[in-house]
């Protein structure tokens, strides 16, 4: 099958006119185009068929078409037009015009800029996922960055989206996607699970902190299948100044088992957004591989392992949410601390993969520095009071070190600083008691009315019961 239009400059298809080609691959070319009406900047994307092409080509643009026009939000492109698979197939998209990810690969990154560029792609991983979408082919040329910061995910050729039909399970004989970048359980044919993206996101981190891909690039099947059974090299053996959260948050999206990694790359933004909060565990201090006898009983076991099933993505994160409590730890209300805690314990009952993290505002702290040496002692010990109060109220709950956090927010308007705290942390719940008929009630304003009125999610404002 061949192309029934042109794609030189000045021809029109559709009413799109062909500017100038800006892009190719091995499986589509990429135009500029307009068309009168629109002044939103597009591109046209369309497949390369031609006699001999690999079927599986034609069924990954079908693909494509089909699941771009199902998405919507910041990180992937506005969709505009499709046209006929059987006449004239292309896809037209919003033009964007930032720089790709792929663009840090050669570069020295800082880690802070590290931090920031992954962050950013987990959030907009994350967005995929809550729309049903696992884009299973995510790798530095596949992520551009607007202007604002925001990750775009780009080529959804190998995509599924769980409510529509999955036209690639049989499409390709071989492995599919770039094999530097795919999951233990894709190498396996299974394509289901939202977790394998994060395998990904490991990858990629791994890359930019030490230079190197922690399975290399194999061109055979297997040399694909290593990663089942075999761990990578610690990135603190290869770049020993690298901070051991770091490596921690990389080997735990690279882990060989779904079930071993983050659930949620909401996770993994919110500990890249907040490294001085990621439990350490030994994958952070490891600085060695597996040795021989740990490596031949995965070997084993990856015989006889069946892949577990796996919800919809959005099933799936539903039940790892980020639930955000906020308390007063300068009025302290034991009973109202006590009806808030069997309100956490409620939900942490009922989602036994939530993570907790335990908040309070300093609403007029010193902590941004400036003052004397005294008035930094006293903010000091002022924020390590807060921190603490946080632990002992958390305490009777009985959380792991992995699903608690502490946070301390200095700001003078607590609303703001849990709201904005919410949304840049995709907080899923937030629980906090109501005040009290009390004078500050009346000169601050209701706190819980106001950020329950704010929040990007669901608020839950807890009262002690009465008589």
């Amino acid at each position: 099958m061949a192309l029934d239009f042109s794609l030189d400059p000045g021809s029109e298809i559709d009413g799109f006119r062909i500017l100038d080609q800006i892009g190719e691959g091995g499986m589509a070319t990429i135009h500029r185009v307009s068309k009168e009406g629109i002044k939103l900047p597009m591109v046209m994307k369309a497949p390369k068929l031609a006699f001999g092409s690999h079927p599986g080509f034609f069924v990954g643009f079908e693909v494509e078409q089909m699941v771009l026009a199902a998405l919507s939000g910041p990180h992937v492109p506005w969709f505009i037009a499709k046209g006929k698979l059987e006449t004239n197939p292309y896809i037209v998209m919003e033009h964007i015009e930032g720089p790709l990810l792929q663009d840090y690969v050669d570069q020295a990154v800082a880690i802070p800029e590290i931090a920031r560029l992954v962050s950013a792609l987990a959030t907009a991983v994350h967005d995929l996922h809550r729309q049903n979408v696992i884009h299973l082919d995510i790798k530095p040329g596949n992520v551009l960055y607007r202007a604002s910061g925001e990750a775009v995910l780009i080529d959804f050729g190998l995509a599924r989206h769980s409510s529509l039909p999955d036209l690639l399970e049989t499409a390709f004989d071989e492995l599919a996607g770039s094999t530097a970048y795919l999951s233990p359980e894709q190498v396996r044919k299974v394509r289901s699970d939202p977790r394998s993206d994060i395998f990904a996101i490991g990858v990629i981190l791994y890359q930019l902190s030490t230079g190197q891909l922690p399975f290399g690039a194999p061109t055979t099947s297997r040399g694909c299948r290593q990663r089942l059974y075999l761990d990578p090299i610690p990135p603190r053996c290869i770049k020993p100044d690298l901070p051991e959260w770091l490596q921690e948050i990389t080997l735990h999206c690279l882990e060989a088992r779904s079930a071993d990694r983050y659930l949620t790359a909401a996770q993994v933004a919110y500990d890249l957004n907040n490294p001085q909060q990621v439990t350490i565990t030994e994958r952070g201090t490891r600085l060695k591989r597996a040795g021989f006898l740990t490596v031949a009983r995965r070997w084993l076991a990856g015989f006889r392992q069946e892949p577990a099933a796996c919800p919809p993505p959005a099933a799936h994160i539903s039940g790892a949410p980020l639930i955000l409590v906020a308390l007063d730890t300068k009025n302290i209300d034991v009973a109202l601390y006590q009806a808030v805690r069997d309100a956490v314990r409620r939900v942490v009952v009922g989602e036994a993969q939530s993570r907790i993290t335990c908040a309070t505002v300093l609403e007029f702290s010193m902590l941004a520095g400036g003052g004397s040496n005294h008035d930094m002692d006293t903010a000091n010990n002022q924020y390590t009071q807060c921190l603490m109060e946080l632990r002992r109220w958390a305490s009777p709950l009985a959380l792991s070190d992995e699903r608690a956090r502490f946070l301390v927010l200095d700001s003078t308007d607590p609303v703001d600083a849990l709201v904005e705290y919410a949304k840049l942390n995709h907080v899923d719940h937030i629980i906090m008691g109501a005040r009290g008929r009390s004078a500050m009630r009346w000169l601050l304003g209701n706190v819980a009315y106001k950020v329950a009125t704010q929040a990007p999610c669901s608020v839950t404002v807890v009262r002690v019961p009465t008589e």
